[in-house]
């Protein structure tokens, strides 16, 4: 697993393409696990700052809840207008919760944390997919193994 900064430094223009499908539009999807196992999927808005790509939540959400218990998760980014014109992005790793007020938000002395759950990803994939004529151009990049084309017809 790696930072978002880490993965900037290593494939910096594939994280460019994944950071501009991410930041075209405020709201995206996230996958979690359930207790049981099962999935369940919810709206969140991303941020990328302090050297992460990080997430919220309200207080004592279902989606929380899960991440607090198993910080494996998935995040699509929303895919526009449904053109495919600009690739689809998705990435995947584990959520660690930050309890660190300062990265929470900006605090006057003796002020209270802002109240909400803030989660980092450290990523273990992002994956690009998009139309080429009859072709589906898929690509993926691990943690030291670089970007690797997947061509589907």
């Amino acid at each position: 697993m790696v930072s978002w900064t880490e993965f900037e430094q290593e494939e910096p223009t594939f994280a460019a393409e994944v950071h501009e499908r991410f930041t075209a539009t405020k709201h995206h999807v996230l996958a979690t696990l359930r207790a049981d196992g099962s999935p369940r999927v919810s709206g969140t808005e991303v941020d990328f700052s302090h050297g992460h790509l990080q997430f919220g939540s309200m207080l004592k959400a279902r989606k929380a809840a899960d991440l607090q218990r198993d910080g494996r998760c998935a995040l699509h980014a929303n895919p526009g207008d449904g053109s495919m014109t600009k690739p689809d992005a998705k990435v995947s790793g584990v959520a660690a919760e930050v309890d660190d007020p300062e990265v929470k938000g900006l605090l006057e002395p003796g002020e209270a944390p802002p109240d909400y759950h803030l989660f980092r990803l450290d990523l273990t994939e992002a994956v690009l997919t998009k139309p080429e004529g009859d072709v589906l151009v898929i690509r993926r990049w691990t943690p030291g193994a670089g970007v690797q084309r997947f061509a589907r017809q």
